[in-house]
């Protein structure tokens, strides 16, 4: 099948719906589909290559960046990617624009809307309406079932099952087989020895900066690794770090995308210490719907997790592969990581379950079923 892919990020960036939609792209040209990824145009073109580097890819597709100016607010580009989709002579219109979606089904196309997100806005309830009111052959995932509540509040609709799949992010498993060892991941990234905790991701708002931060005031003893963030960020925090005269955290800036898995592999427990309150790179809050590809990725390096206790982590996470924590609860984070890292029988425990529940979270499997369902639609 030819698959106009219509995505509004910005090609290459560390944002967490560019490396999302790179990796649903890679996944469907796995699956032996013609990919055509249409994307603003907000710097130069990015070479194959350096996509691959980037996003830590094998398969990079064919990108056509076009025009979008700012005070037209993606209108533009979403017309300019009708067109391309056409030229493309695309049998399927795969995008995260509610806007591209209404449009490729007004112009007869089959259409796939990926939402991560609930709209903001009412021009964006009113988009996501269109799109359930349009007929056409059309699918709609969302991440999170919590996700799909929050879409049918805001747009005060109820939508059909046989056009919805909830499907959740996933991981490339061959890029964490085979990983060393704790000690010899730390030893290979010349990294402290000792018992580690690590976060890997972005540090916006919300993401457990502070939690982390204090965690590691109280516990002296124990290696923090901390990978990620904007160079902005880092140096507010190693500054931080320097005026309170701590020398157990490791911060390393951004790294490529395809040596993470080693530094989730050189922690003993990874963390996932979100606030009640979480905000997307957009500034939107996300706590409520939130399903972060850091999760699977943590599920699949085989490290015991320990979670802040959202209801949409537990749509994935459960008490057999992970432990959970009340929100900035500083006390309650302390006593479980101290329990864990004392524990080495239940950490591989936790892990190994985890590990085995994402076996079916791939990225290529998620698309299997996103286009196994899109199949159904054209034959009910």
């Amino acid at each position: 099948m030819k698959i106009a892919v219509i995505t509004n990020s910005r090609i290459p960036s560390l944002t967490a719906n560019s490396i999302q939609a790179m990796k649903v792209t890679q996944a469907l040209m796995q699956l032996d589909h013609d990919v055509k990824m249409f994307a603003p145009k907000e710097s130069d073109p990015a070479s194959k290559q350096t996509l691959l580097t980037h996003y830590g890819l094998r398969l990079a597709p064919d990108l056509e960046l076009l025009p979008s100016e700012k005070h037209f607010k993606r209108l533009d580009f979403i017309l300019h990617a009708q067109r391309a989709a056409k030229r493309f002579n695309a049998d399927l219109i795969y995008t995260w624009l509610p806007q591209s979606a209404v449009l490729g089904l007004w112009s007869g196309y089959p259409v796939v809307l990926e939402m991560h997100a609930d709209v903001a806005g009412r021009m964006g309830a009113w988009w996501l309406r269109q799109f359930w009111k349009s007929n056409g052959r059309k699918l709609m995932t969302v991440t999170t079932s919590a996700l799909r509540h929050a879409l049918e509040r805001s747009t005060k609709l109820q939508f059909k099952d046989e056009s919805l799949l909830v499907a959740p992010n996933g991981v490339e498993l061959e890029r964490y087989a085979e990983l060393p060892s704790p000690l010899e991941a730390r030893r290979q990234l010349n990294l402290p020895e000792g018992l580690t905790v690590g976060f890997t991701g972005h540090i916006y708002p919300g993401r457990g900066a502070d939690l982390l931060f204090e965690l590691a005031k109280q516990m002296p003893q124990v290696n923090f690794l901390w990978v990620g963030g904007t160079p902005e960020l880092v140096d507010f925090w190693r500054g931080k770090l320097t005026e309170a005269r701590m020398t157990n955290v490791t911060m390393t800036g951004f790294v490529k995308h395809e040596v993470i898995p080693l530094y989730q592999a050189a922690s003993d427990v990874l963390l996932m210490p979100y606030s009640r309150s979480i905000s997307a790179s957009s500034g939107q809050d996300i706590a409520e719907v939130i399903n972060p590809m850091k999760m699977f990725e943590y599920m699949a390096s085989g490290r015991a997790i320990v979670s802040a206790d959202l209801p949409s982590i537990r749509e994935v996470l459960h008490e057999g592969n992970a432990v959970f924590c009340e929100s900035g609860e500083v006390g309650k984070w302390k006593v479980e990581i101290e329990s864990l890292l004392a524990d080495e029988p239940r950490r591989n425990a936790l892990a190994n379950q985890a590990r085995k529940d994402v076996e079916q979270l791939t990225w290529v499997k998620r698309e299997e079923r996103v286009m196994g369902k899109m199949i159904k639609t054209a034959t009910a």
